[in-house]
């Protein structure tokens, strides 16, 4: 593992809080940041060689993004049971399609190549099976449509579960099978986007968000088959 003071102390005009913050979520996504954890603004700014306050900015930025949530004693990963997450997919079929038809018609020519190049980091990263990239790449791709829907209150809203979108990718990205799902449901919303078709956009998320339900599902009823036996035992 590489020297992380020495880098970051190194640094001349890097964001010290930004580099704490890519850090951070690459173990996440990573999967070595687990639910029992929980990251204290003191202890990683001693891990980082930092003052508190950056590194506490980093944590406090991780949670609006939905990676982490604020508890008593640090920061610790979302908790999102079963029933919450499937209510959540309910809204998203309701409103991500309005989204999307709407993304279709405010893209600006520059946010359509930015797509298409985060596209094709996706598709390089799943070849490589570079799952951390491949995550990286799909959330800047829902990100970048995301922050082209002009109603503002719906892409608030949008952002506001984001924490259930990020604990769905992050059972869903295990299984390398659902990976060619994930970025070719992606090609179909860019082509609807390139075309200007707020149709077209509108039913692929619509279809999109049917399949991250499958897969999480799926991901789910594994889980807890793996579960029980564990439960037993202790029970």
């Amino acid at each position: 593992m590489p020297d992380l003071k020495s880098s970051l102390s190194s640094g001349v005009g890097q964001n010290t809080s930004a580099q704490i913050h890519d850090v951070l979520v690459g173990r996440i996504q990573k999967g070595e940041i687990g639910l029992k954890d929980r990251l204290v603004d003191t202890a990683v700014a001693a891990e980082f060689g930092v003052s508190r306050m950056p590194a506490r900015d980093a944590l406090m930025r991780l949670a609006h993004e939905g990676y982490l949530e604020p508890s008593t004693k640090g920061f610790i990963l979302p908790r999102i049971d079963h029933q919450e997450i499937l209510e959540i997919f309910d809204l998203r079929r309701l409103l991500e399609p309005r989204a999307a038809a709407l993304a279709a018609q405010g893209l600006s020519e520059v946010e359509i190549l930015l797509l298409d190049a985060t596209l094709k980091d996706a598709r390089f990263a799943m070849e490589e099976g570079d799952q951390e990239n491949l995550f990286r790449a799909c959330e800047i791709f829902r990100n970048g449509w995301v922050n082209a829907v002009s109603n503002s209150s719906l892409r608030k809203t949008l952002q506001r579960y984001m924490t259930q979108v990020q604990a769905v990718r992050m059972m869903t990205f295990a299984d390398p099978e659902n990976h060619p799902v994930i970025v070719e449901g992606n090609a179909r919303l860019f082509e609807a986007f390139r075309q200007r078709d707020a149709v077209a956009a509108s039913d692929r998320i619509l279809r999109f968000v049917f399949d991250g339900e499958a897969a999480y599902l799926a991901a789910h009823e594994d889980a807890q088959k793996h579960k029980t036996p564990t439960a037993a035992r202790n029970g």
